[in-house]
């Protein structure tokens, strides 16, 4: 299935728009404006919270936590690397990986080995924009939420680095 993920840049905020390939808004994520260390909600187009993302404050290097209907599922680390962006993923979904040039957001997650998404951002004039493909048998919602903790700590380091 394919997804178009929007950042809101005019909103307070990291907030996602989540689209499916017709245009549909199948999820959004809403940020906490005034927090320490990031803090987003996914929900569905009901409006029901399906996926929470916290970071851990006071770490060396970036660490978030991604809870699934109120369940610790993952806890996503990058790694410390001189000239690549690489991630630490515990979760008890899988074995995930992220493998490609992440820097360029191209890159694809793979679970036990096995490709199970591939993402692809696109610049466009207001805001980013990534599509992402996700295999009909993973947890959508899930990998979604992999793909904004990895744009959560890019954008955090290119805002650091300025």
């Amino acid at each position: 299935m394919r997804y178009v993920i929007n950042q809101r840049i005019f909103a307070f905020g990291d907030d996602f728009s989540i689209k499916d390939y017709t245009g549909r808004e199948v999820y959004f994520v809403k940020g906490k404006v005034f927090s320490i260390g990031d803090k987003l909600k996914l929900y569905d187009c009901q409006g029901q919270e399906v996926i929470n993302i916290r970071q851990k404050v006071f770490a060396f290097l970036p660490e978030y936590y991604i809870d699934l209907y109120g369940q610790e599922v993952a806890r996503v680390k990058k790694q410390f690397t001189l000239f690549s962006q690489k991630f630490d993923i515990d979760s008890s979904l899988g074995t995930f990986e992220v493998c490609g040039n992440i820097l360029a957001h191209n890159f694809e997650i793979y679970k036990n080995g096995t490709i199970v998404a591939e993402v692809s951002k696109k610049w466009l004039a207001i805001r980013d924009s990534y599509t992402v493909d996700i295999d009909e048998s993973e947890n959508h919602a899930f990998i979604l939420a992999l793909c904004i903790v990895i744009d959560q700590v890019l954008h955090d380091n290119n805002k650091n680095n300025n």
